[in-house]
């Protein structure tokens, strides 16, 4: 499993649980020592399998009520590295994804009411060259959401 094993799993499912979770408190937890936890952290981010320790921030306490999940159709598919740097500009733009079938990629939007989504897609989006058409479905509500770790 990418070379993890099952106490790189804890030290994971600890983070996860509170990403703000001292180094100290996860070796007292699993009794070992804290170098020895700052070295196995260390290991999953040189990796690759830990790409950072963020904030999980709550949109809609920031004002964000709207969120829609939205089907890029481009004009050209080989168009897409400059469409994604485009996108990358757009903050409300929060993930973005390549995906078989009628779309070539699948982004997520976050906004603050329907004005705001409104001006997203048709002014921001929709002006972007290359991009041809945008199929959206509003979000109304995440039941959901959490990191994969066994």
């Amino acid at each position: 499993m990418n070379g993890i094993d099952e106490f790189d799993l804890q030290i994971l499912k600890y983070l996860d649980a509170d990403g703000r979770m001292a180094y100290s408190a996860i070796a007292t937890a699993l009794g070992v020592s804290n170098t020895m936890i700052h070295q196995r952290i260390n290991r999953l981010m040189e990796q690759g399998i830990l790409t950072g320790i963020k904030p999980v921030l709550n949109e809609k306490k920031l004002g964000y009520d709207w969120g829609a999940f939205t089907g890029l159709s481009l004009e050209k598919d080989h168009d897409s590295s400059r469409i994604i740097a485009e996108l990358k500009k757009i903050p409300e733009v929060t993930e973005c994804y390549y995906i078989t079938g009628n779309y070539t990629l699948y982004i997520k939007i976050i906004a603050k009411n329907h004005e705001h989504m409104r001006q997203l897609l048709y002014e921001k989006i929709d002006n972007i060259p290359g991009i041809a058409k945008t199929d959206s479905l509003i979000e109304l509500g995440c039941a959901f959401k959490r990191n994969i770790i066994l």
